[in-house]
């Protein structure tokens, strides 16, 4: 195995299904022969797709990197109802197949309009969502009776691709594009609530996080043959916009000193010395930029 790549940049992992997000950093860890290394976006042991891996001083990105748009592939059961509101659990209630049958495309499209735009959701039980400091999953385990308050989010795309039915019950092949924080089992388990037959999720796959796609995703067969990382350079351009900075500049900012921006939308920057290198992540906060990650040399 070969490692001719940088110390610090990201990793597009293509995570398999049945290995955790965590299962994926430990086998990162070993690849990159250091403990500093994190992941941008739990996905689920059932879940595949991008999983982003950030090596050494690019871990800084990552908290950034969980707050940006996420796009799915997912296949949705109607029909049935699941105590973690996907495959992985087990089956609580299923509805008549004479009602599955009655289930109209024109009542599914208008269940998945109503779960489009900003929306108020209720995570599942099972996620990783602490309550009073305590997994919300672990609560679940001790059979503990509580309720998950709603939280904001925002469905910007729920599309059909394909509908067929599935031993009583129909089958929904979707894409989903949404915002971060939103679980894509529990627009399952909504979707055939509304629907008055049941749901959950039997598949899930993350085609996309940010600027960062399957196309530029690799498996972990592929990195334990050759490992190598997108330079944290790269990784900042890609994604988030580029503010280069003169040398008087460059000096400041790595002194955590704050200094006058021009017209920056207030996102997250990339701050690029004339050298080339990464800075720091700043905000644009009353004309002045506030470093919210540096990257000292």
């Amino acid at each position: 195995m070969t490692r001719t790549a940088p110390s610090s940049g990201l990793v597009v992992v293509d995570k398999p299904g049945g290995l955790t997000s965590h299962g994926v950093v430990s086998r990162m860890r070993r690849l990159a022969g250091t403990r500093r290394v994190g992941h941008a976006g739990t996905l689920d042991p059932m879940a595949t797709g991008v999983l982003i891996i950030g090596v050494e001083k690019a871990t800084r990105l990552l908290g950034h990197l969980a707050l940006t748009e996420k796009e799915y592939a997912a296949t949705i059961r109607l029909g049935q109802t699941t105590v973690t509101d996907d495959a992985e659990g087990d089956v609580t209630a299923s509805a008549p197949a004479a009602a599955v049958a009655a289930v109209t495309r024109e009542a599914v499209d208008a269940g998945i309009a109503a779960l489009t735009g900003p929306i108020q959701q209720v995570p599942s039980k099972v996620s990783a969502i602490k309550v009073n400091g305590v997994r919300s999953y672990t609560r679940v385990r001790e059979g503990e009776d509580f309720e998950l308050p709603a939280r904001p989010v925002t469905v910007s795309s729920f599309t059909v691709q394909d509908v067929r039915p599935a031993d009583g019950a129909l089958d929904l092949d979707v894409t989903v594009v949404c915002s971060s924080g939103t679980y894509i089992r529990a627009l399952a388990r909504d979707l055939g609530a509304g629907l008055g037959v049941g749901g959950h999720l039997t598949a899930l796959r993350r085609t996309r996080v940010g600027p960062y796609d399957l196309a530029g995703a690799r498996t972990l067969e592929q990195l334990e043959e050759d490992f190598a990382v997108l330079p944290i350079e790269d990784a900042a351009a890609a994604a988030f916009p580029r503010w280069d900075v003169d040398a008087d500049q460059a000096t400041l900012l790595g002194h955590g000193v704050r200094i006058p921006t021009p017209e920056l939308a207030p996102v997250p920057h990339a701050a690029f010395g004339p050298d080339g290198r990464l800075l720091a992540l700043v905000e644009p906060h009353a004309g002045q930029a506030r470093i919210v990650a540096g990257f000292p040399a």
